[in-house]
């Protein structure tokens, strides 16, 4: 299972780096085509903007893993370790449940989204919001891999709790 976890966590980091990448170079070509050649793609903006969003998404879960999302620790740093526990696993399922909601309403944001068209690229809007429900099912994922170790390695000083997976 912790193969499987840490190929996962892998791809993820990978696919983000990709579309970060991807928007870097789309970016850095309209730039030079602009100043350089005197002539740019009107569809650089929007694809760039959708693969920003496509990467803040898919990055949710993986900034989860390293405690870099905002978290106010002060009710569960006062509560006594087994109350804390059960606030934390509170948050779990409540994330849980939030992002499962996010994923099967993004599905349906795509599918209403599908017979429209964006303005440069003209492809369907439901295109670029299935960056909903990609990184909402990311997220849960990630959340059910790590649910155990975030609620009971709370210390975002552990090496446990910022996501290394340990063999």
């Amino acid at each position: 299972m912790k193969q499987l976890e840490t190929a996962f966590v892998a791809i993820n980091r990978a696919f983000v780096a990709a579309t970060l990448a991807l928007v870097f170079m789309i970016v850095f070509m309209n730039v030079v085509g602009r100043y350089g050649f005197g002539t740019s793609f009107a569809w650089v903006e929007e694809t760039a903007r959708h693969l920003m969003i496509l990467s803040a998404f898919a990055g949710a879960g993986l900034a989860l893993r390293e405690g870099r999302l905002v978290a106010i620790t002060l009710v569960t740093d006062m509560l006594p370790a087994r109350y804390a526990h059960i606030v934390r696993w509170m948050i779990v399922v409540v994330l849980f449940v939030f992002m499962a909601v996010m994923t099967w309403l993004g599905m349906k944001f795509v599918q209403f989204g599908w017979s429209k068209e964006t303005m440069s690229t003209g492809i369907p809007k439901g295109i670029p919001y299935l960056s909903i429900p990609i990184g909402c099912t990311l997220f849960v994922i990630h959340l059910v891999l790590f649910a155990k170790r975030f609620v009971h390695f709370y210390d975002p000083d552990q090496a446990d709790f910022r996501g290394e997976i340990e063999g």
